[in-house]
């Protein structure tokens, strides 16, 4: 029987508010191993809850849930700080193989957000430390650490295993953007972590493509490098935070108490060493939504996270008017508007993300999506059908026009995709109102 191992790694480099990590799921699991799993198994079942594992790994379920058989248990992981959350949560999710890399050591100031760390490990190997206390969690699984800082150098000893997933947590532009071109050049999943520093709100964390984050520098600058030096253009799924940092770094003042130049303290050149202050609860909620993020994809569970959609009231509220509006021009009267301003913001918002039926992938965020929002209107998709949440589609006003004009057969002949895509949204409003 094939070997086929999977492996969630975690590579550190640098800081993350005080580090830089990154996770690898690898595929490093022989088959074999499977049949030592039997009393001990790990196993995602119909209700989608997770029973006790210890050796080997297999999530399965049933698939009218969405699941899909999957080893996991074998898997290796790379860890620090913020994702020493990730990390730690994957291992206790039954992830049995775990490769920690990291070239740092556990700080003083990093203790606020560590997941495992003691006053006891300050100026141990990070990716050491974390291997002791994981394996007093869960000493069957195989751990191994290395001191490594992820570069060109490094990226055949990390990546050529055939990662399932790579949680990147690098907080360094230049090695987070050749960490994420790496993994999309070799067709890696990959689950990008942005800014945690100097937020307090942790209800704003959101996952969404790379070109969706907004409100978070380093997303930006890693957005407009990635395009510039390597053509890639979104695609990458991250996590980050709509709130804006709180805080900035203040000026370096060396032991004399005198401004000095940063650079002339860094360890590794082009890694700053002045850390923006942290609230521990971020980084340690950024890594459990992480690690949840991993867990879901690979059981095959459809999760629909929450959209960036950066509207308010008003613009629901014009959404419905218009609505009402158009109603009345086109069929004389509004009286089979069944929606309220409640249901109009879930169909703008949760259904259609902010943008027309039309658009596969945003072309407005930030303020962008409030001005874009001045053209746009609900209208039927099904004009034999009343308004509900389960038959209204967003649209540009030229393509509500267009779309008045035109049948479902027409649509389903000419644009088959665009008829796929939105009766499958649509189905989605049917089954979370139970219509």
């Amino acid at each position: 029987m094939e070997e086929r191992v999977k492996c969630l790694g975690l590579v550190g480099a640098g800081i993350v508010l005080g580090t830089v990590s990154t996770v690898f799921l690898l595929k490093l699991l022989p088959r074999s191993v499977a049949k030592q799993c039997e009393e001990k198994a790990i196993k995602i079942n119909g209700n989608g809850l997770v029973s006790e594992n210890s050796e080997g790994c297999t999530v399965s379920g049933n698939k009218n849930h969405g699941m899909a058989g999957l080893d996991l248990l074998k898997d290796e992981i790379v860890s620090e700080q913020l994702t020493s959350h990730a990390a730690s949560m994957l291992l206790r999710s039954g992830v049995g193989r775990l490769l920690l890399v990291d070239f740092d050591q556990v700080s003083l100031s990093s203790l606020n957000r560590h997941a495992v760390a003691t006053r006891a490990d300050v100026g141990f190997l990070k990716a050491q430390c974390l291997k002791e206390h994981f394996l007093s969690i869960y000493p069957e699984c195989h751990i191994d650490a290395k001191v490594l800082l992820y570069d060109a150098s490094s990226e055949a000893e990390i990546l050529s295993g055939n990662p399932d997933f790579v949680l990147d947590c690098i907080d360094n532009i230049d090695t987070k953007v050749a960490l994420l071109a790496a993994c999309v050049r070799r067709g890696l999943k990959v689950l990008s972590a942005t800014g945690a520093g100097a937020r307090a709100d942790p209800s704003r964390i959101r996952v969404a493509d790379l070109k969706e984050s907004t409100n978070d520098p380093l997303s930006r600058a890693v957005r407009h490098r990635l395009r510039k030096d390597h053509g890639i253009d979104g695609g990458i799924p991250v996590v980050f935070s709509l709130e804006k940092p709180k805080a900035k770094l203040l000026p370096f003042k060396g032991p004399s108490g005198e401004e000095e130049n940063p650079s002339d303290y860094q360890i590794v050149p082009g890694f700053r060493v002045r850390i923006i202050p942290v609230l521990g609860t971020i980084p340690a909620i950024f890594g459990q939504v992480m690690a949840s993020y991993v867990v879901t994809q690979l059981a095959g569970l459809q999760v629909q996270t929450e959209p960036v959609v950066n509207l308010d009231m008003d613009h629901y509220w014009i959404l419905h008017q218009r609505l009402i509006e158009h109603e009345e021009l086109l069929y004389g009267t509004a009286m089979e508007v069944q929606v309220d301003i409640e249901e109009v913001m879930y169909v703008a918002k949760e259904l259609w993300h902010g943008r027309s039926a039309r658009e596969q992938s945003p072309k407005d965020i930030g303020r962008g999506m409030w001005r874009s929002v001045n053209e746009l209107m609900l209208v039927r998709w099904d004009r034999a059908k009343p308004e509900s949440v389960s038959n209204l589609i967003l649209l540009k006003f030229i393509e509500a026009d267009e779309h008045e004009s035109s049948t479902l057969d027409d649509i389903k002949e000419k644009e088959p995709e665009v008829f796929r895509r939105v009766t499958s949204v649509l189905k989605r409003a049917e089954l979370d109102f139970g219509l």
